[in-house]
């Protein structure tokens, strides 16, 4: 059953593609728009290989990646740790819940000009827009998921004499987790965008820099390859980041 559903999903994916492809190609032969507007996908695909063939795609993602796993991550880590300390501290979420909320809705590339002045140019301010990008989802939805927890799990744990720590991995992590990976996609996705956003501020390599370079050098074709390259690694992140968490689910006995 797997492996048809693997083979169902792959045939739904190369036909999607394909069709996006062959509307471009009848859009550029109805217009003729000039190649600078609308390259064709046979520009883009001699871009792309030939950044493949000089190293510079493999240099970009690399960077990228780099850049996204440090943000990612330490979004995911800490937002997960003050989330299950909110939720199980209720005074302290009271008091924090309206602060986070007034500057949750602030757009993470907001806070670039005093990253950069305390941090300066280069690898850091990326990752600090990564950070604060995914950070918030994964607060909230933790903070919110174990703060409605019943308090009879506590009660039991307290009767059996669990210690705190034993009660917070082995009953609350398990109990929240579902929402935890809906959270970790929504993180994933907004971390992703604002990647680009904050690699076009100093950097000199990365995904982000490779559109800042193809737009200065108005060349359409590569800004196109570059967008393309970006989606399909965030869709290739978010099915990874989805294989991880179901697993983990699975281990929990919260997935089939």
């Amino acid at each position: 059953m797997k492996g048809k559903a693997f083979l169902k999903a792959l045939y739904y994916t190369v036909a999607s593609f394909t069709m996006v492809i062959v509307l471009w190609q009848v859009a550029i032969m109805v217009w003729r728009p000039s190649d600078f507007l609308l390259p064709s996908p046979l520009a883009v695909l001699r871009a792309l290989v030939a950044w493949v063939v000089d190293g510079t795609l493999a240099l970009g993602l690399r960077d990228s990646l780099g850049r996204f796993v440090m943000g990612y991550s330490a979004a995911v880590a800490v937002g997960v740790a003050f989330g299950l300390l909110l939720g199980l501290c209720n005074s302290l979420f009271r008091y924090a819940y309206p602060l986070i909320q007034l500057v949750r809705p602030i757009a993470p590339v907001a806070w670039m000009p005093f990253i950069v002045l305390l941090l300066g140019i280069g690898d850091a301010p990326a990752i600090v827009i990564i950070f604060l990008a995914g950070f918030f989802p994964v607060l909230l939805t933790t903070a919110s998921a174990t703060h409605r927890i019943d308090p009879i799990y506590a009660k039991v744990a307290a009767n059996y004499g669990m210690a705190r720590s034993a009660y917070v991995f082995r009953i609350v992590l398990p109990a929240i987790f579902p929402q935890i990976a809906n959270s970790l996609h929504i993180a994933l996705g907004t971390s992703w965008i604002f990647l680009v956003s904050g690699e076009m501020m100093g950097t000199q390599t990365g995904l982000g820099y490779m559109i800042i370079d193809a737009r200065n050098n108005m060349r359409t074709d590569q800004l196109l390859a570059t967008m393309i390259v970006i989606g399909a690694a965030g869709f290739a992140l978010d099915l990874l980041v989805g294989r991880l968490t179901s697993s983990v689910l699975k281990r929990w006995g919260a997935a089939a």
